[in-house]
């Protein structure tokens, strides 16, 4: 099982990656579209897209922690926040790209979110382990 999440995991990288390319070179999408065409399509995008890399990546990860005194946060939930924070600050260079901080809190909000879910989801998976 944990093979099949990792998998998952990596073609999620490369859809994320292509999405990123595509933006930054000013290309067409359906993805576009589609969030062009929904209220707060790019913010719902943000949330979803990073929130769910980050559940994957918790997940793949084994929901390892990191010992920073009492506060233990998730490696993937730590790996997702060094790449949004770097991927926005990137869009600075791009000229078919706009920093927004909105986008930032956006993505923050859904890292969040999916780290909550990651947590209910580890309990899950240790109950069931126990029985």
């Amino acid at each position: 099982m944990q093979k099949i999440i990792i998998l998952i995991t990596l073609l999620f990288v490369l859809f994320i990656a292509r999405i990123i390319f595509l933006a930054d070179t000013g290309a067409e999408s359906i993805f576009f579209d589609l969030v062009k065409a929904t209220p707060y399509g790019d913010k719902v995008g943000h949330f979803c897209l990073f929130g769910l890399l980050t559940l994957l990546l918790n997940w793949a990860t084994r929901f390892r922690q990191l010992g920073c005194y009492r506060w233990r946060p998730y490696l993937g939930s730590m790996l997702v926040v060094v790449f949004v924070v770097l991927e926005e600050l990137s869009q600075g260079f791009f000229p078919t790209r706009t920093l927004d901080i909105t986008d930032l809190l956006a993505d923050a909000v859904g890292i969040t979110v999916f780290s909550i879910i990651s947590f209910w989801l580890q309990r899950i998976q240790q109950r069931s382990r126990a029985c």
